[in-house]
């Protein structure tokens, strides 16, 4: 030992032993008991426990909706036991469901097999959720979606022209006037337009769009679009209260910058501040409706430059990432990435800063808000601030993607802006580098100020392993005290981007499509029993009308000729809860579900020969497997 540590010192010496100590227990990973609440008392992880256990048989207080990322999905799951409840198929075919198999729900796919679910954002009345609707984005294909709550089924997918990469989106006006849409990745307009990279700065435009939501059915379509400059448009939220009637985006690459190998990282953080995009959705109606819009693909579109008042920018650290609009509406919060600070804006100030035109630039027909008249505070919440939420009762809690942590602070007013550290109350580490966060009705008027979920990237391996591929985390997180508390980890499917919360009896969810229910459209093709099923042939077309009752089909043979087409209408005639049937033919890459009460229609192509079986994929009495039929493809 004095022969090493003579040429080394002690100091280096200490340092290596150190390394490699911590080298050789990343080789070893801890015993399984050792895992267990590792770093936390016997009494905390028994009070954590009680806090998340839902006994079986008992009920969730919360519904968590998670987007599902590049799966294209929704997922559900219970709070506070992070109990994962349900997927419902978005974007992307999903056979347990039959979902994209039938003619139905195909359509709506148009064409897609994936799509990349990022915001969901539910229905609103008077700024509370109101549990009929929830909308969540592609962030890949310029479209939007609309799931009922009634059976937590997608009803509407909407593609929009002009809008590339639909990042800026779902977020809900107060009284669900509108969805958000924004473009992500600006590019040449109009849309199908080239331009050379070269021309980025000239050629290449962002897209806001409104979405108007019908408020008796929730049927969408496009209200306007307004052109911007070629930034990159990020996330959103709507006004409430005084701040109603205004949508907000933050945008980065103020630079308006793309070089070929130049690294967007680097070249779009160059200047101090990028942006919050504030449109003012009712003067975007107007001016659609005193005919200022120039049709665009078949879009309204509105510029900047010829309707003055639509919209405006508010400077912001650059990089940034969150905009969220606080409980009380006044407080309008924005994150830069690139900044250890939040800042805080007066929605008061911002209104006096355009009535008095005190602008401190103007780009493309945008002014842009002198940044000091219209800042209400700048908060030192640590490293990496992405996304904040609220608890209703005058705090924020802000995600810290390079920190792996949550920062709780206090809301304006403030006694004391000399010092603004003192207003971060408390920091709860997360294990991971959190993105989003979610609170219990977090983004509403009033949220409730007991839960919080961490939606993490980056695993740290606080689960068994499952190879390369590893799960996404999600962290319940205890907010009714003053000091938060990590009380669960869950993990799910890929990828969570952003979630919502809503008090699970809001949610009035059918159990079976009743036959008398007005609130169902009666289907044509349904039929109640075996004597209406019935196949006809109209020259090369066979239409087949089939009830499925456990545990059979009538008809349950269909007599064609290779090459026809067939049109099957299946109707699941059961009036009771969980008998669900499936529609499965052998060699067709057909599956469908049908729930109680439920018609659904497949049509194809007779082109392999021969006999083909049928039968329920879904298991519906002792007699289940008793349950199929024939094809005899001729």
């Amino acid at each position: 030992m004095k022969m090493l540590l003579r040429p080394l010192g002690l100091i280096p010496v200490l340092l290596i032993v150190l390394a490699m100590m911590f080298i050789g227990c990343g080789k070893q990973p801890p015993e399984r008991g050792a895992r267990r609440g590792a770093g936390i008392g016997a009494s905390d992880r028994a009070a954590a426990a009680l806090a998340t256990y839902v006994a079986p048989g008992d009920l969730d207080e919360y519904y968590l909706f998670y987007s599902g990322g590049h799966s294209g999905q929704v997922f559900v799951a219970g709070v506070p036991s992070m109990r994962h409840i349900c997927t419902i198929p978005v974007f992307t075919p999903y056979p347990g469901t039959g979902y994209g198999f039938d003619d139905e729900s195909g359509e709506m796919l148009g064409g897609y097999t994936w799509g990349d679910s990022h915001h969901p954002g539910f229905s609103e009345t008077n700024g509370e959720y109101d549990g009929r609707w929830l909308f969540i984005n592609d962030n890949a294909n310029g479209r939007i979606a609309r799931i009922d709550l009634a059976d937590f089924k997608t009803k509407q997918i909407l593609k929009v022209p002009n809008i590339s990469a639909n990042h800026g989106s779902s977020f809900i006006t107060p009284n669900s006037e509108y969805a958000t849409m924004a473009t992500r990745m600006s590019v040449p307009f109009p849309e199908g337009t080239y331009a050379d990279v070269t021309e980025y700065a000239t050629k290449y435009k962002g897209v806001v769009a409104g979405i108007k939501i019908d408020p008796k059915t929730g049927h969408m379509s496009l209200g306007w679009e307004i052109v911007v400059p070629p930034l990159d448009y990020d996330l959103g939220d709507a006004g409430k209260g005084p701040s109603e009637g205004y949508l907000f985006w933050t945008c980065y690459n103020s630079e308006r910058e793309f070089i070929e190998g130049g690294k967007l990282e680097v070249t779009a953080s160059q200047r101090d501040k990028d942006y919050i995009l504030m449109v003012d959705w009712r003067a975007a109606e107007k001016a659609v409706a005193d005919g200022q819009a120039s049709t665009v693909k078949g879009a309204p579109v509105l510029y900047p430059d010829k309707s003055p008042g639509i919209c405006y920018y508010i400077p912001l650290a650059k990089s940034p990432h969150g905009v969220d609009v606080a409980p009380s509406g006044q407080w309008i919060i924005g994150s830069g990435k690139l900044s250890p600070t939040t800042t805080v804006f007066d929605i008061e100030k911002i209104k006096k800063a355009i009535a008095e035109k005190d602008f401190e630039d103007t780009v493309d027909g945008i002014p842009v808000l002198t940044y000091t008249s219209v800042r209400e505070a700048e908060i030192p919440v640590g490293l990496g601030p992405l996304h904040t939420q609220f608890d209703g009762k005058g705090y924020a809690y802000t995600s810290l993607f390079v920190e792996s942590a949550v920062a709780k602070w206090k809301l304006p007013p403030y006694d004391d802006p000399s010092d603004m550290s003192q207003y971060v109350v408390d920091k709860i580490p997360v294990s991971y580098n959190i993105g989003h966060l979610v609170s219990a009705e977090g983004d509403s008027r009033s949220p409730d100020g007991n839960y919080l979920v961490a939606l993490n990237k980056l695993s740290k391996g606080r689960h068994l392993s499952v190879g390369p591929s590893i799960p996404e985390s999600a962290q319940l997180i205890d907010i009714t005290g003053d000091k938060m508390k990590l009380l669960y980890d869950a993990f799910t499917e890929p990828e969570p981007h952003y979630a919502v919360i809503i008090k699970a009896d809001k949610i009035n969810a059918v159990e079976v499509y009743k036959k008398d229910d007005t609130r169902w459209s009666k289907n044509p093709n349904a039929i109640w029993s075996a004597e209406e099923a019935k196949i006809e042939r109209r020259g090369n077309t066979v239409e087949v009308w089939m009830m499925a009752v456990r545990s059979f089909f009538a008809p349950d043979v269909i007599r064609v000729n290779k090459g026809d087409k067939v049109i099957v209408h299946v109707t699941n005639i059961e009036q009771t809860r969980d008998e669900l049937h499936g529609f499965a033919i052998d060699d067709y890459n057909i599956n469908i579900v049908i729930d109680p009460g439920e018609t659904k229609t497949v049509t194809f192509a007779a082109e392999k020969g021969g006999v083909h079986a049928f039968y329920c994929t879904n298991f519906c009495s002792a007699l289940h497997q008793e349950m199929q039929g024939y094809l005899l493809v001729k």
